[in-house]
């Protein structure tokens, strides 16, 4: 066996080890920059949000609550007289 067949032959068996240890590396650094830089990221997916979905104004969801407190109203009003109604219905 020459020296050249020994010099390429040695990389070929390193290189899965050195792949693999690159990789996880690079995955654990990765890891620790998302977990230091964590607060920033949550705070911009936040604005995306937002600029897709808006918040309703204070307007809109006092209107909202005005209308459903008005549909639980009616709700309450045609459960009390229900009953009257069979009632009446069977004399």
């Amino acid at each position: 066996m020459s020296f050249t067949d020994a010099l390429l032959q040695a990389p070929m068996t390193a290189l899965p080890f050195m792949h693999l240890f690159t990789s996880m590396l690079q995955l654990v650094l990765l890891g620790g920059l998302l977990m230091f830089f964590r607060p920033l990221l949550i705070g911009i997916v936040r604005a995306l949000v937002l600029v897709v979905r808006p918040r309703p104004s204070k307007d809109e969801l006092a209107a909202r609550r005005k209308l459903r407190d008005a549909k639980l109203a009616q709700q309450a009003a045609v459960a009390v007289s229900g009953p009257a109604e069979v009632r009446a219905l069977r004399s």
